[in-house]
């Protein structure tokens, strides 16, 4: 496992501070709860509504790149758990797996199928950190989420200059009741400390990446809403 720095020369200095936050919060504050959720472990209600959106919209995710990846470079940005990761070294690709927990890190390579470890490298770090190298797809599942729109724009441009096929992410959807949950400061409770989330609209998204140089253009694919989980899914096209 290998550490990278981050990447505030490209970014922004406000992207800095916010990776700090999230950090902290996954690699301190809520690993237990995350190892938890992306398990068959029996977890809450709420918590079950939360993981069924996380698998539709992983399902949804991967729909858009080929079922034969066999010789394609991914990057699964912000792997987490490892989900995403195993489902891509199934297809045959070769993955690099990042995070910026440490932690979380370790819980991927643990429940990575032996057959597939030779698919995968798995670093600890900034995940637009260009001494990654080029990639043939980038998914970003909920990495992107506690950012603002110019700093997924300028993210997305310094990946797409790496990136021959598709990069496809999600971001919070602005939707009424999620603007009303942020407005009020109740998307998270007080003691959870965890970074909030930014809900976009995609159009206004799809602008500020135009205007910081992102030339492929982005779309929207679909949304999906399960309970508590409420999550936007964005393609930059190959």
């Amino acid at each position: 496992m290998r550490d990278f720095a981050s990447s505030s020369e490209t970014v922004g200095a406000g992207y800095d501070a916010t990776l700090s936050r999230v950090e902290t919060y996954f690699d301190r504050t809520a690993t237990r709860t995350w190892e938890r959720l992306t398990s068959d472990a029996p977890v809450s209600r709420i918590r079950e509504t939360v993981r069924q959106g996380r698998d539709r919209m992983r399902a949804l995710m991967l729909s858009r790149l080929p079922e034969d990846l066999r010789g394609a470079r991914v990057l699964d940005a912000g792997c987490g758990a490892g989900q995403m990761t195993a489902e891509l070294a199934a297809r045959g690709a070769d993955v690099l797996a990042i995070d910026i927990s440490p932690q979380l890190i370790g819980i991927a390579e643990a429940r990575l199928p032996a057959d597939d470890r030779h698919r995968v490298q798995f670093l600890a770090g900034d995940m637009l950190d260009a001494g990654l190298g080029q990639f043939d797809h980038v998914i970003a599942m909920d990495s992107l989420i506690y950012y603002d729109a110019a700093a997924i724009g300028r993210a997305l441009t310094g990946l797409e200059a790496r990136t021959s096929g598709s990069i496809v992410f999600t971001v919070a959807p602005r939707t009424r009741l999620l603007m009303a949950m942020w407005y009020a400061g109740k998307l998270f409770p007080r003691s959870d400390r965890s970074p909030v989330m930014i809900p976009h609209a995609p159009v206004a998204l799809a602008g500020a990446a135009r205007a910081t140089g992102l030339s492929r253009g982005l779309r929207p694919v679909d949304r999906v809403v399960s309970g508590f989980y409420i999550s936007q899914a964005m393609e930059v096209p190959a």
